[in-house]
């Protein structure tokens, strides 16, 4: 039986020492800045993005991995005896499954399997993690892609942003077009729901919508443990770290602290401060 390789792409965001110790495979999107070309958090790390993002007078565009980037993977994993687990995000934010897909029939009748994870964010790094802490216990890849899925329906991520102009303009903001036009104050709540962003609730205050954030997650929690916790933010530590003290009410079984990618940076824009979950596996 060939070992199970784990790859998923650069929007997980899964902080560096969690791919080193699960040895997962990150295959990057791809930023676009004017004549430029940006591998997502590998020629470009968040920090230097937003710093950038300040004055910037033209807006970066994104694109998903390229075909030939996952062909020289796989057939690079294949040839050293594995076989390949590849969990991305969701098809309805990115072409990257349909990049996934492509490059498999190049491999035909090679050990490659696709998992959709409907999410992105480290709602899909749970998901990943899950599949490949069964892959360093020597799990198969129909095990460990069975758990990928189980673990897809125990996931959940919830949001707020400052603005809704990043999602508007990057032709992201799903159902979260009703709350366009509000109010300046007003700081909307969003979702990725069966794979797209969708509309939650409007709060009137930014330490409001944060401490909603941590109610919806209690609530949609209630009663299902173990739990893991994520909190993630594009360049805002300071309301992370302070929102992920809030979050320890829940008592999760694991906390973690990750930025948002560059890739999903562009398009939640600064400001945006997540909680992901896995809640009942």
């Amino acid at each position: 039986m060939s070992k199970v390789a784990i790859v998923t792409d650069s929007t997980a965001y899964i902080p560096p020492e969690l791919v080193e110790q699960y040895k997962i495979h990150v295959a990057p999107l791809e930023l676009i800045w004017g004549d430029e070309t940006f591998r997502d958090g590998v020629d470009i790390q968040p920090k230097e993005f937003y710093t950038r993002l300040k004055t910037a007078t033209i807006m970066p565009t994104t694109s998903q991995v390229t075909i030939p980037y996952f062909q020289e993977l796989f057939t690079d994993l294949i040839g050293k005896d594995f076989s390949v687990l590849c969990i991305l995000i969701s098809e309805k934010l990115s072409g990257t499954v349909n990049s996934a897909v492509q490059a498999r029939k190049i491999l035909p009748e090679s050990p490659i399997e696709i998992v959709d994870s409907y999410s992105t964010s480290m709602a899909l790094g749970f998901i990943v993690m899950t599949a490949a802490k069964a892959a360093t216990q020597n799990a198969s890849l129909k095990e460990c892609k069975e758990l990928a899925e189980q673990a897809r329906r125990h996931t959940d991520v919830v949001f707020a942003v400052d603005t809704l102009d990043f999602l508007h303009r990057g032709g992201r903001i799903g159902g979260a077009s009703r709350f366009l036009g509000t109010a300046l104050n007003i700081k909307p709540i969003l979702q990725v729901a069966d794979g797209q962003v969708e509309a939650v609730e409007k709060v009137r205050t930014r330490s409001k919508s944060l401490s909603r954030l941590v109610e919806l997650v209690e609530e949609r929690s209630s009663g299902k443990r173990p739990l893991r916790i994520a909190v993630v933010h594009a360049n805002a530590e300071a309301d992370a770290r302070d929102l992920l003290e809030q979050t320890k009410k829940l008592h999760a079984e694991e906390y973690v602290l990750s930025q948002v990618s560059p890739v999903i940076g562009t398009h939640a824009g600064p400001g945006t401060v997540g909680i992901a979950f896995m809640a009942g596996m």
